[in-house]
């Protein structure tokens, strides 16, 4: 192998590894989480729009403009998954740290509220009350909970219990979700043979986020990281 193919194999196989790293733990995977709900759902926006138009540029940078911000809850949309990036970057650097940097993942957990509170009003504005009390506000009040700063009146037995239960809160929250997109793959896998694929997009898509979700909320479940966060709160957190 010559000296340039096997520098481009040693650039490939760092840069695998960086790629592996950043996928990796509760960050990786909300954001892996986040990314495919994005570029689906922009995509069927796009297809059902160019659909009905010439297909052109312009057809799709309409259909993008109205993923984004064609209505109050795609703005409230596209602000909760931009916070909810940031959010998974926080608990990617906070993570990477050993030992984990308590302020990155609160801070994390902070963000992740502030874009379940956008996430449950635009639940609302699109007339879904229950999954807007659950995936959206239920989601928040265990982030909030688990970013909130226990004072040093809290023992280091209850500070780890009181995270726990926020951050299994935000597990929960999933499961609403979870079951709305079984019960409309079912509905999809009834549909005439024509439309099961383009019905099942969707559902198929917010399911297999969700499982994502759920396996970065489970990650944070870990005892050892809440309990390394509480012991490290008061150095790592500003008031």
């Amino acid at each position: 192998m010559s000296l340039h193919g096997e520098m481009g194999a040693s650039t490939n196989r760092i840069g695998g590894r960086a790629l592996a790293a950043r996928l990796a733990g509760p960050g990786g995977y909300y954001n892996i989480g986040n990314a495919i709900g994005l570029c689906v759902g922009l995509a069927l926006q796009v297809r059902q729009v160019a659909l009905g138009a010439d297909g052109g540029l312009s057809a799709s940078l309409q259909a993008a403009h109205s993923y984004f911000a064609g209505s109050w809850n795609a703005v409230a949309l596209t602000v909760a998954t931009a916070i909810f990036f940031w959010s998974g970057e926080e608990y990617h650097r906070g993570l990477a740290k050993r030992p984990p940097d308590a302020a990155r993942i609160r801070r994390g957990d902070f963000l992740s509220g502030i874009g379940a509170v956008a996430l449950g009003m635009s639940l609302l504005l699109i007339g879904d009350p229950i999954l807007a009390i659950t995936s959206g506000f239920l989601h928040a009040a265990g982030k909030f909970g688990s970013a909130w700063k226990t004072g040093p009146r809290g023992t280091e037995l209850t500070k780890p219990k009181i995270a726990h239960l926020f951050r299994k809160a935000v597990l929960i929250s999933r499961f609403p979700a979870v079951l709305v997109a079984l019960i409309e793959i079912v509905k999809a896998l009834g549909s005439p043979a024509a439309d099961v694929l383009h019905s099942m997009v969707m559902p198929a898509t917010l399911l297999v986020c969700c499982l994502l979700w759920a396996w970065a909320d489970i990650l944070l479940l870990d005892q050892k990281l809440n309990v390394s966060a509480a012991g490290n709160t008061s150095q790592n957190i500003p008031e």
